[in-house]
């Protein structure tokens, strides 16, 4: 493992166990992505990127027609000043102006992986076992300062990618795109791959070749949902679960996503991930900055199964945290379908008897504990035990389930309110609503505007 910079070539050669990513700066400090795939030694320069006059490729050096972003493979692309693809972040300056133009300004190589603040991600347990590269790029007419941020690991065959944009100019700048990551790969002779699905059959399979255009999936639903995940993979040509290679990204993200390959006149392919543009803005002052959620990418010359346990142990062992990392897990029951929303303490204790004697080692209650919940129409976020069913309390069915050798674990679902609920009545404005507009409801239930301070303290 290991990241090498050769400032003669200026090459980037990442290593990550039988991996390379290799990136070379070219022309006035543009960042062009060179490969990706089976581990080399050492990037000596006998493969060059090639650079050829195209017609309808501008050139933003006019006396260099050979040199056009709208064909260079590029880590961190912008739209504009000669590339015409989808770029991976865009920005509005406050006179309306949307073109930005990033060049190289430094860069730090360091041992570890730095966290990402406010947001899930991996990590290394030692400073030895993952090293960081870090590029900063800048637009000095707007000096906004873009850090790309890239993390190899010894162990597997794994890179994670994000960004952190950074407002250091004197004028506020609205960021309308800010993707975690982009990759050009050199032609479009792939399949992709991507895990379609809906309520109780998540996770299908897709596949099918790559076609001039743009192919993507995305969530729009405010989380990455169950109609599609924050996972695609390009596949080279019969790609099996145990032979070819396999491009995988994964974004590390609970909310809405964007996942694109784009194929162009040229029949190469730009795939990027990140934040779904949208409905997305975020205004940085002078000063700010903005951290994008965590690509991890994969390669696998061993098929799709190589693919997954690469994905199967790094989310085991540098994604899970907590005590139950690497335990297993206590056989637990869950009464909710053994007696839904009708149950008393009596019935819970006579559930809970049976399974203790079976060795179940954690007993769940689930809905209807609380408010005056005996259906799904009423109290949530009225969290206050439902005395009529539990009359000891939580305190005191957890002792008594305790007492026969058993966890108690309860369910709780904080984020929803019913419109017939104490909190709604008290507190109607408290849910994520526009003014003197219908308030949509979904399985009777309406979100809570975790934006207010006043909702997460009674939380």
């Amino acid at each position: 493992m290991g990241i090498i910079y050769d400032p003669i070539m200026r090459i980037f050669h990442l290593q990550a166990n039988d991996m390379s990513y290799i990136m070379q700066l070219v022309g006035r400090g543009y960042l062009a992505h060179f490969y990706w795939g089976k581990r080399i030694r050492k990037a000596n320069g006998s493969r060059k990127l090639r650079f050829l006059s195209r017609p309808f490729s501008p050139n933003p050096d006019p006396s260099a027609r050979a040199f056009s972003l709208d064909t260079l493979p590029q880590e961190y692309p912008a739209y504009g000043n000669t590339d015409f693809r989808a770029p991976a972040y865009q920005v509005q300056l406050e006179n309306g102006s949307t073109i930005s133009d990033l060049h190289y300004k430094t860069h730090r190589i360091y041992k570890g992986k730095p966290e990402l603040e406010g947001l899930p991600a991996t990590y290394a347990e030692n400073e030895n076992e993952a090293e960081t590269l870090e590029i900063i790029l800048q637009d000095r007419v707007i000096g906004l300062h873009v850090t790309l941020l890239y993390t190899v690991y010894e162990r597997w065959n794994v890179m994670t990618r994000s960004v952190r944009l950074e407002n250091n100019g004197a004028e506020r700048i609205k960021l309308l795109r800010a993707l975690s990551m982009n990759v050009d790969f050199p032609h479009a002779d792939y399949e992709w791959l991507h895990l379609p699905g809906a309520w109780a059959r998540e996770r299908g399979v897709e596949r099918r070749p790559l076609v001039t255009g743009v192919q993507s999936v995305e969530s729009r639903r405010g989380a990455s949902s169950h109609q599609q995940n924050p996972f695609i993979a390009l596949l080279r040509k019969n790609v099996d679960e145990d032979h070819g290679e396999v491009y995988a990204f994964n974004l590390v993200y609970s909310g809405n996503f964007l996942a694109q390959i784009e194929v162009d006149q040229f029949q190469t392919a730009r795939v990027s991930m990140g934040i779904n543009p949208f409905d997305f803005t975020w205004l940085l002052e002078p000063g700010e900055s903005f951290q994008t959620p965590e690509v991890v990418m994969v390669y696998s010359d061993k098929g799709l199964n190589g693919m997954s346990q690469t994905y199967h142990q790094l989310y085991r062992t540098r994604l899970a945290r907590g005590a139950f990392r690497d335990r297993e897990r206590p056989i637990l029951i869950n009464n909710w379908e053994a007696t839904y929303f009708h149950f008393d303490e009596e019935k819970i204790l006579r559930l809970a008897k049976t399974a203790a004697e079976l060795g179940i080692e954690l007993f769940v209650l689930d809905d209807g504990w609380f408010g005056k919940r005996d259906n799904d129409r009423s109290s949530l976020g009225d969290w206050f035990v439902h005395k009529q069913k539990l009359p000891n309390g939580l305190e005191g069915l957890a002792k008594r389930i305790n007492q026969m050798g058993m966890q108690f674990g309860l369910w709780v679902e904080p984020e929803m309110v019913s419109v017939d609920s104490e909190l709604y009545r008290k507190h109607p404005d408290w849910c994520l609503h526009v003014p003197n507009r219908p308030r949509s409801e979904g399985r009777n239930q309406l979100v809570l505007d975790y934006s207010r301070k006043e909702v997460c303290d009674y939380i």
